[in-house]
């Protein structure tokens, strides 16, 4: 196991006591726990708060745009599949702009790991409701209440018979980071929707709200039972589970898939430079 010194120690904006913290301390655990060295790992991220997580680690990163961190991490992946890809962002980033992302990821099944900061609400931008926010949930821009209902990460992850989908809690590090370690183990899409509070803007959602709600499933849950899944992924307000909700042992990932990905990184391959006039010749 490697020492989490290794990955960096740097200042951060985010607020004290913000779930932010829990999660970078965890992916370093998770990390070290695998004897994943820096250069082994592209760690991509888009806009928010949570967005900002490449930026206090020692990783090859990439901080993209709001919305967009799941193409260019499905993109790194089959350039270069020896590599570990891991997309973090929040809610509001991978639910809300990138939604379709979300989906196209699903149903693509690129061998990546999502690790979504779900605080229920936009942080960078001071408070509005994200796709996660309650319904009736009171913000700053939302006085009268949200009126939109929520949006369920996990119950549509399910229904589309996703990779690896799981739900932790920041406020456990150790549970959170064997998630991870879980997650980036699995041979597909694997996403790790985590409950992480924003103590700024989301006075509702707290770390107090989530202690008292938040149990971990136990060996009585079967993972690969699609029922049990989606009951437990429909499980959302005075109970809620945490743990690896669902696991799909059937599909294999699309790196596995093409061809071409089998061969090696694609930085590696020779260009068969005739194919290539030919291909550049048909669209003269």
């Amino acid at each position: 196991m490697l020492d989490i010194s290794i990955y960096g120690d740097y200042h951060t904006s985010w607020c004290p006591g913000c779930g932010n913290h829990d999660v970078l301390k965890a992916l370093k655990e998770a990390l070290a726990g695998l004897d994943l060295a820096p250069h082994q790992v592209v760690h991509v991220s888009g806009i928010g708060q949570a967005a900002k997580a490449p930026h206090y680690i020692t990783l090859n990163g990439f901080n993209g745009l709001h919305g967009r961190c799941l193409p260019p991490a499905q993109a790194v992946k089959l350039a270069n599949p020896s590599l570990t890809v891991i997309a973090e962002s929040g809610d509001g980033c991978n639910y809300g702009e990138g939604g379709n992302h979300f989906l196209a990821a699903i149903r693509r099944n690129v061998n990546i790991t999502l690790l979504v900061h779900d605080n229920q609400i936009y942080g960078l931008t001071k408070g509005q409701a994200s796709p996660t926010t309650s319904e009736g949930h009171v913000t700053k821009s939302q006085p009268d209440g949200v009126t939109n209902a929520s949006f369920n990460p996990i119950a549509v992850a399910v229904a589309m018979r996703a990779g690896f989908v799981a739900r932790a809690f920041s406020g456990n590090i150790s549970h959170l980071a064997t998630m991870m370690q879980e997650a980036i183990r699995y041979p597909g899409f694997a996403m790790v929707d985590i409950l992480s509070p924003c103590i700024s803007f989301n006075k509702v959602n707290t770390f107090g709200w989530y202690k008292q709600r938040c149990y971990e499933l136990g060996p009585d849950h079967d993972p690969g039972n699609w029922d049990a899944a989606m009951a437990k992924a429909n499980e959302f307000g005075e109970h809620i589970p945490v743990g690896i909700i669902w696991r799909n042992n059937e599909r294999m990932a699309l790196d596995e898939r093409v061809a071409v990905c089998k061969q090696g990184p694609l930085g590696r391959q020779s260009v068969d430079m005739a194919v290539l006039a030919g291909i550049m010749q048909s669209y003269i």
